[in-house]
């Protein structure tokens, strides 16, 4: 009989929202009338913004002319997003990317999923904890995890940082040899991002110990402050030593869409396994290309719309409008007396559950008297045992009416 990849053995039960769906479908089915709320999963509720909706129209006339249609595309992207991107997020900020460099792919959560795959099964990974559970479980799926704990709830080989109000959820620098580094900022689940300083600590350690920072930029836009950074290549040789992803699900409403970039810097190296220095962008060139088509023309097109002057004012209002979000969830919360963070330069909400409530106890509290559906923070590792996420992507209406319910709970 066929054997499976026994790695896939070491993945502990379902994927974690996966879970959280199926305890909202039993709890409706028992509850038809309950008019859940879902604060939870991070999918957005506004429309697409008009100038990518007006550019995707226009892209499909185009393929329905045999003069204009188009098949194949480069799978790398096409140019046109591809500058793009370049001039607006990049060099609009004073950061030197070259086209070659850019990879535009059909989502965020593929890209961090599978760039594990250009590196060795030895390779010792670091995760902050808690942590987007893609980072640890596509890991796990390579066999470079090891056992699970169950004692711990981590796994042997993976070196976890953890972050915690005790740290200002700063994580600390590995205390052993690591070769990949998984960050996120502005955090996903937490919310709270890193200073230029703290980042630069992150990048010369990478370039001291010879290891590669895997960065998660897909929150980006929502950063209100002035000294945040919003890509890594802001601090000086990041481009040396990191990888970022970036997406266009939040910010344009691209979750079913799917659209995101990463960005590789031709000077990021590894080694193979004869000792010789290997470019990664090379490597990860010849993964996309073996494995991917490009994604679509039209969704392409509606991309590079958001970088239209009209796309960019659809864009900040979009944002704005789910920052509101975060701001009435952040205020109705604290003026609980809960513990609350994040919601400041990111659209997830972290709030320390109360009364010692454990975080699977507080989702059930939550539903079943609030009718409210939230992320349990242990949910996204060990340390956020004892933490709940909320997030800013609901309408308006259901975000006040969300607070509104969680103030009459007896907390």
């Amino acid at each position: 009989m066929t054997q499976i990849n026994h790695y896939y053995t070491e993945l502990q039960g379902s994927y974690l929202f996966s879970e959280i769906a199926k305890r909202r479908t039993k709890f409706m089915e028992e509850n038809p009338n309950a008019g859940i709320i879902s604060l939870g999963i991070g999918d957005v509720t506004r429309g697409l913004p008009e100038a990518v909706v007006k550019a995707m129209h226009a892209a499909v006339d185009e393929l329905a002319s045999p003069g204009s249609f188009r098949g194949y595309g480069p799978e790398q992207g096409y140019d046109f997003l591809v500058q793009a991107i370049i001039e607006n997020d990049y060099k609009a900020r004073g950061i030197d990317i070259a086209s070659n460099e850019v990879f535009v792919s059909d989502g965020s959560k593929c890209d961090v999923g599978n760039i594990q795959e250009i590196f060795s099964q030895d390779a010792i990974v670091a995760v902050q904890d808690p942590v987007y559970p893609v980072y640890v479980d596509t890991n796990v799926m390579a066999g470079r995890s090891g056992k699970f704990n169950k004692e711990t709830n981590r796994y042997e080989n993976i070196v976890y940082l953890p972050c915690s109000a005790e740290n200002n959820f700063t994580p600390s620098l590995p205390d052993r040899k690591v070769d990949l580094i998984y960050l996120c900022y502005p955090n996903n689940p937490t919310g709270m991002t890193l200073t230029k300083e703290e980042l630069k600590r992150w990048v010369d350690y990478a370039k001291a110990n010879d290891c590669i920072i895997l960065y998660d930029s897909a929150y980006e836009a929502f950063i209100q402050e002035k000294d945040v950074p919003r890509s890594i290549y802001e601090i000086e040789g990041a481009r040396e030593v990191a990888i970022e992803f970036r997406s266009f699900s939040k910010t344009a409403g691209f979750t079913g869409v799917r659209c995101a970039y990463t960005v590789v810097p031709r000077e990021v190296q590894a080694k193979d396994a004869g000792g010789n220095t290997v470019k990664v962008n090379d490597l990860w060139n010849r993964r996309h290309t073996t494995k991917f088509n490009g994604v679509s023309y039209v969704t392409q097109r509606g991309a590079a719309a958001i970088y239209t002057p009209e796309g960019k004012a659809q864009i900040a209002s979009i944002v704005d409008y789910y920052m509101t979000n975060a701001r009435i969830i952040r205020d109705g919360l604290a003026s609980l007396g809960l513990e609350v963070f994040g919601g400041v330069n990111a659209p997830y909400i972290w709030l320390k559950t109360p009364n010692g409530l454990d975080s699977w106890a507080f989702f059930d509290k939550l539903l079943s008297e609030a009718n409210i559906v939230g992320t349990p923070g242990v949910g996204f590792g060990q340390s956020g045992q004892g933490y709940f996420r909320l997030t800013a992507f609901g309408s308006l209406e259901n975000t006040e009416k969300a607070v509104e319910r969680i103030t009459k709970l007896s907390l």
